[in-house]
């Protein structure tokens, strides 16, 4: 039985009005970017789940505790690396190009959070990759890394603000009862320091979402005859 011989294939539709030494490309071009873009589906995963396996490395005894911040910077330095070097591939001009620019960020305002650093050096690296024409890699590249920004910082422990809470009242032991229920209700981690006759010290580390003012107003409704003798100072300690 004779084999009957495949349908030509159809080309794909161009716009007519695109000049013809233009439109050759065409196909050079989707096939270039399909190529990165199952490239990157292997590469950055991959990257992630390496740089995964680095950051939470078992941890020796007498060692210092690590950072959860820290954790999800060395994670997220693995993604934006591998997509780097997507980005130079053998093109040692696109490899001097990076350097280049990189050595031209000076970023001097105090950064809290190192993931924002890494962020930032995100956003360059999709910017070089849609300077290069990657648009496909940069297009893959960023619901990634949101992705697994999302899933790092849900692990993390909710940070706190540590202040020295100083309250000052004619009589304020009678008050330190409440005054400590008000602050385990608000999920707030207290010590108390000192407990004068006129005064009660606690330090105290506060959930970054607890407003300290909505504290000290309930507090300060503790008072029965309603004076207005009560004074209730917050005192943030930066951490080192």
């Amino acid at each position: 039985m004779q084999e009957q011989p495949l349908p030509p294939q159809q080309p794909l539709p161009v716009d007519p009005t695109l000049p013809p030494e233009f439109t050759q490309y065409i196909p050079d071009i989707l096939e270039t970017h399909a190529m990165m873009v199952a490239t990157a589906l292997v590469a950055l995963p991959f990257a992630t789940v390496l740089g995964a396996a680095l950051a939470f490395r078992p941890r020796r005894r007498g060692t210092p505790p690590r950072s959860a911040p820290v954790i999800q910077t060395q994670i997220m330095l693995a993604v934006v690396g591998a997509m780097v070097m997507l980005i130079v591939g053998s093109s040692l001009a696109r490899a001097f190009g990076i350097v280049g620019v990189a050595s031209l960020i000076r970023y001097r305002t105090k950064i809290d959070d190192p993931k924002d650093a890494v962020v930032m050096l995100a956003c360059l690296t999709v910017g070089l990759a849609c300077g290069v024409g990657l648009y496909g890699l940069a297009l893959f590249a960023v619901p990634f890394i949101l992705a697994v920004l999302w899933i790092v910082e849900s692990l993390e422990p909710e940070r706190r603000k540590t202040f020295e809470l100083k309250i000052s009242a004619p009589d304020p032991s009678p008050l330190r009862a409440d005054i400590e229920a008000i602050l385990r209700r608000s999920d707030i981690k207290f010590e108390l320091r000192s407990a004068g006759a006129k005064d009660l010290m606690y330090e105290t580390e506060l959930p970054i979402s607890v407003r300290t003012d909505r504290i000290a107003n309930a507090i300060l409704l503790l008072q029965k005859n309603g004076s207005n003798d009560t004074e209730v100072t917050w005192d943030e300690k930066k951490k080192k």
